[in-house]
């Protein structure tokens, strides 16, 4: 009898493990919902918050692809970046944008293939940063909670790193000369500096404090919806969509131009 109740129990611990993980697939979920909810970080070109409140920009765009995919309605969320694992954690959201694939964070989150490939810069007065060295003596600047800050802090032991709340936030500093540079991606330094009062004073260093990848970050395991976003983001590659996203945001005549010095791939 005890045998009995006990592989009674043992079934019924595992139907309720089946439930769950059932009821934990992100794909099954947006697809009865009929909504993908993605996150996006205002940081131009990436995301851009325009004059009607939508959001617009790299990011979005392969929101919308992807959720084409899916044959579901994309909802695209404006994030702070300090918010952004909490908001998938939470499932507030579905998919995160635009988040520097590391070790360390692949342990908090499952990744979809890199889909954008950039470099850590600095933004400084011309002339100022040649060389790494020339920056460890500098106040610099930098977004809390983002892969930049702790690269800055990682590279450059000793040196005054301040954390900002933003991009605008940091910018507005270095032009005010409350700081020496601001670290964070090229292409949202070269965004930010097109707009930069003053501009001509200031450059992006030629040095790197590192080269990152990015890519869409969701919920722990959801295996299924990586697959999905995956398939999306090979095929967009194979048809020439991926480019044709990169060079609207990223092309010669775009707010922020920079050579597309990848692929995406497996």
């Amino acid at each position: 009898m005890r045998i009995l109740k006990t592989a009674a129990l043992g079934l019924a611990l595992l139907g309720l493990a089946a439930g769950s993980a059932a009821r934990a697939d992100a794909l099954d979920t947006i697809k009865s919902k009929g909504v993908l909810t993605v996150g996006v970080v205002i940081d131009p070109p990436f995301g851009i918050k325009n004059k009607d409140g939508t959001l617009s920009g790299y990011d979005v765009d392969f929101a919308i692809a992807i959720a084409k995919r899916l044959g579901v309605k994309p909802v695209v969320l404006e994030l702070e970046a300090e918010d952004r694992v909490a908001a998938l954690n939470n499932r507030k959201i579905d998919i995160l944008t635009a988040y520097t694939k590391t070790a360390e964070r692949e342990k908090q989150v499952s990744f979809s293939y890199g889909y954008f490939v950039t470099g850590q810069k600095f933004v400084a007065r011309v002339g100022k940063i040649k060389t790494l060295d020339d920056a460890k003596p500098l106040a610099i600047g930098a977004v809390r909670a983002t892969t930049s800050e702790k690269q800055a802090k990682q590279e450059l032991p000793g040196t005054s790193i301040i954390s900002f709340v933003d991009i605008d936030e940091a910018f507005r500093f270095l032009q005010q000369g409350k700081i020496d540079a601001v670290t964070y991606d090229e292409p949202i330094l070269a965004a930010k500096l097109l707009t930069m009062p003053g501009r001509q004073q200031f450059e992006i260093s030629p040095v790197s404090v590192s080269t990152k990848a990015y890519g869409l970050a969701v919920f722990k395991g959801e295996k299924r919806l990586v697959g999905v976003i995956n398939d999306t983001l090979s095929d967009m590659e194979r048809s020439g969509d991926a480019e044709r996203v990169f060079n609207r945001w990223f092309g010669p005549n775009s707010t922020a131009p920079l050579p597309r010095i990848f692929k995406i791939q497996s």
